[in-house]
């Protein structure tokens, strides 16, 4: 569902990677190096938020650089900074979002948000909110439409404890059918959704 041949990232005179070749299979992946060891670079490169200076990603047997639509129509992405849209609300978002992949906010997408105990706050403004309460919000995006790869950075940054079981649930739940890759330094979310624990540098191997 998830392939990359040949990443290769630079940034001025600093290699961020280089030749990253893998094949992703359904399952929970964990990045828990470490920074500036480009796993934050590679999420976002695989999310299609920034483009990877050589190289190619195929998503669900779409290539991200030349079909990008039907790719990342396949991908749902939890990234570190969760104020992008300090004036939406929480529903407002989740419903902008929904209405991108063609989805509803239906029972089952709310019913993850109050697990994740987001009730009180889905009317708030993101400027509003708390960090952990803006990532509940985009890990609740994470359920819209049917992705077949989630990708999250630092998914339990700021969660309660509530919260971050929640997380380890629906992480489990998820990597059933699903690739579930997330960069962390939480060893307890790590061991309780079962992740495999990787290195970027493994993936060029």
């Amino acid at each position: 569902m998830l392939r990359i041949n040949n990443l290769s990232k630079r940034y001025g005179d600093h290699l961020v990677f280089q030749g990253l070749t893998h094949t992703f299979a359904p399952g929970c992946v964990a990045f828990c190096e470490e920074e500036s060891t480009g796993k934050s670079c590679l999420l976002e490169i695989l999310a299609g938020v920034i483009a990877p200076d050589t190289g190619e990603i195929w998503v669900g047997g779409h290539s991200l650089a030349a079909e990008p639509r039907q790719a990342k129509a396949r991908i749902a992405y939890v990234p570190e900074n969760c104020l992008i849209f300090p004036e939406l609300t929480g529903r407002e978002l989740l419903e902008r979002i929904a209405l991108d992949k063609h989805t509803s906010l239906d029972e089952e997408v709310l019913a993850l948000a109050y697990r994740l105990g987001l009730e009180p706050h889905l009317d708030k403004r993101f400027e509003q909110m708390s960090t952990g309460t803006r990532r509940k919000v985009f890990l609740t995006a994470a359920a819209l439409g049917e992705p077949s790869v989630v990708i999250a950075d630092g998914p339990s940054d700021g969660l309660d404890k509530q919260a971050r079981a929640a997380l380890a649930d629906q992480f489990r739940v998820w990597s059933r059918d699903r690739i579930v890759l997330f960069a962390s330094h939480d060893p307890e979310l790590v061991r309780a959704c079962g992740a495999v624990v990787m290195r970027v540098a493994q993936l060029g191997c």
